[in-house]
This record gives C-alpha cells, sequence and structure tokens, in this order.
C-alpha cells in the first residue's frame, strides 16, 4: 500500500507510485512478465501516464469502466475499511488515520486476498449471468 499525502494527480501518481513502487516490483515479477493493472481512475488513465508506461515498457491490463465486480483490489479495499471502521478508537487525526490504516493493511491476512483471487471466475460468471446487472459480489 502506498499512502499519498493530498490529492494524487498523474504526475504524483507516476513519481510516487509507478516510479518508486512498480516499475521496481515489476523487476522481481519478470519484466517481460509484468502485467500491471490499475483502475480507471482519471489519475491512472492521464495520457502522461500512458506515454511512461509505454516509454518504461509495461503493459496494462485493459479494464472495463465501472467494473468493480471484476478488480479484485475493490474487495480487498472493502475488507481495509471494514477494519478500519471497526477500531474501538476511530482516528481523529490524519497521522491516527495513517496508522490506523497501514495496521488495518498489515492485519489483512494473505489467504483472504489469495481467496478473493481464487473466486475470480465465479465472479466473472455472475457478471456474465446478471447481464450488466447486478451480482452478489
Amino acid at each position: 500500500m502506498v499512502i499519498v499525502d493530498n490529492r494524487l494527480t498523474a504526475t504524483r501518481y507516476i513519481e510516487e507510485v509507478l516510479q518508486e513502487h512498480v516499475i521496481p516490483y515489476s523487476g522481481f515479477i519478470g519484466h517481460d512478465q509484468f502485467l500491471l493493472m490499475h483502475d480507471n481512475a482519471r489519475p491512472h488513465v492521464a495520457h502522461c501516464v500512458e506515454e511512461y508506461l509505454e516509454e518504461v515498457g509495461i503493459q496494462k491490463l485493459q479494464w472495463p469502466a465501472r467494473s468493480p465486480d471484476l478488480n479484485p483490489i475493490e474487495h480487498v479495499w472493502g475488507m481495509f475499511k471494514r477494519k478500519i471502521k471497526s477500531s474501538s478508537k476511530p482516528p481523529q487525526t490524519l497521522n491516527e488515520l495513517r496508522n490506523a490504516a497501514l495496521a488495518a493493511w498489515d492485519s489483512i491476512p494473505q489467504v483472504d486476498v489469495r481467496n478473493i483471487i481464487q473466486r475470480m471466475p465465479d465472479r466473472m460468471q455472475a457478471v456474465i449471468r446478471a447481464r450488466e446487472g447486478n451480482t452478489r459480489y
């Protein structure tokens, strides 16, 4: 997880997320096999981000608009948010929120993340069956 202070812009996304975290990580996976999955948030789809990813040779997964059922990270975010909201003492300051976010993120069991990913075929089938309607996910 990368915590970004203030508003995330395309430039900050490149400098603080892609250059600092994604590009170094892609080398561990194997640069030729690495496929970036991010959503269609404005900073992610900005022209300068597209150009940067092309320049550094990072391929990205094409992502349909408004498709949270098909995005595993959305389900992990749900777990994350529930952990923060269930805290006995809600964060009162930005620093407390930062600490709560880091603690919540670290407390999500890796097995839960793997289960979400392994259930993706079921999610895709549910979306197909729903024909653009709602699913239980």
